[in-house]
């Protein structure tokens, strides 16, 4: 069984910093994505990095060069370190995990869309203050 569970939000002025942590418990797959949503009152619940177990990865454009995924497998667990800090990175942040895709072509893969997972933590609140 699979269980996610996020820590480190809090509230932050803008341009400040943030450390989200994701601990990982059970086995997903041998190779498996592991990603990070969130979701503003009222609005969808949007994709903003992903990394696959092999260490690729990918981000959203809102958040390039300002947000990174990254892990630390002797803690099982997943991080998203967050700079620069803009009011409309406001929002309930998300762990999420799911077996990897794979072609041929590309290799192992991750989707970005948040139907492409089916492990989910229970969510940590980011505030932004201006």
């Amino acid at each position: 069984d699979v269980r996610l569970v996020e820590s480190g939000g809090g509230s932050v002025q803008a341009g400040g910093s943030l450390r989200l942590s994701c601990s990982v418990s059970g086995y997903i797959s041998s190779r498996y994505c592991m990603g990070w949503f969130r979701q503003a009152p009222g609005k969808e619940r949007e994709s903003i990095a992903s990394r696959e177990s092999g260490g690729s990865t990918t981000y959203a454009d809102s958040v390039k060069g300002r947000f990174t995924i990254f892990r630390d497998n002797a803690k099982n667990t997943m991080y998203l370190q967050m700079n620069s800090l803009r009011p409309d990175d406001t929002a309930m942040y998300y762990c999420a995990a799911a077996s990897a895709y794979y072609s041929t072509a590309t290799g192992y893969y991750c989707i970005q869309s948040a139907s492409g997972y089916n492990y989910w933590g229970q969510g940590t609140q980011v505030t932004v203050s201006s």
